[in-house]
């Protein structure tokens, strides 16, 4: 495969959940920097981390989507510009410490915004992740930045009625499930 097939396949794999494609183009000791706000299981090295971020995608975002617009590769690195997109129908739980920070409720908005990310080549597969989000931007079409009083109230509310709390641990489950079906292959 080629860096850009590559970095295609792993963006790919995002959209997807897809375990065959992630043993193809995710090094066994993958390390994805951006996993900081992510559940637990998304900091798993290798495929299972990779899956397990495909699944707390998609568990807030349906139709997800990571369309390209541009790709740069220099020896052992790919970055990529693309765009997020998708609809917010379920909770997006972001993590610290690997507990539940914040989570938004679903709004039913589409989401459409621009990332810069840059992998690491090594042996043929993607070995290392990072980006370059406009997270602002997403929360500004999500509706909860700048903060509303509305958006605040429906926060606590979810909060306060646990609801927010069986949302992280349904993410924390699904993510954790997701990283389970990731095959054991080899690393080169």
């Amino acid at each position: 495969m080629t860096a850009t097939d590559l970095a295609s396949g792993l963006f790919r794999v995002l959209e997807t959940g897809d375990p065959a494609l992630a043993a193809q183009v995710v090094h066994g000791e993958f390390h994805n920097r951006e996993a900081a706000v992510a559940p637990p299981a998304c900091r798993i090295a290798g495929p299972g981390g990779v899956l397990a971020s495909s699944a707390w995608m998609r568990s807030a975002f349906e139709d997800l989507r990571l369309p390209f617009l541009e790709t740069i590769h220099h020896d052992d690195q790919v970055w990529v510009r693309l765009r997020m997109q998708g609809r917010h129908t379920g909770a997006f739980v972001l993590f610290k410490d690997g507990a539940a920070d914040q989570v938004v409720p679903p709004t039913g908005r589409e989401i459409d915004f621009e990332q810069i990310h840059v992998l690491d080549l090594l042996d043929g597969k993607v070995f290392r992740h990072e980006a370059v989000r406009d997270d602002i931007a997403m929360l500004g079409q999500l509706g909860v930045f700048p903060p509303t009083p509305a958006a605040g109230m429906r926060m606590l509310a979810w909060k306060v009625g646990g609801r927010a709390s069986r949302a992280a641990a349904e993410v924390t489950a699904k993510a954790a499930q997701a990283a389970a079906t990731a095959p054991h292959a080899p690393t080169a």
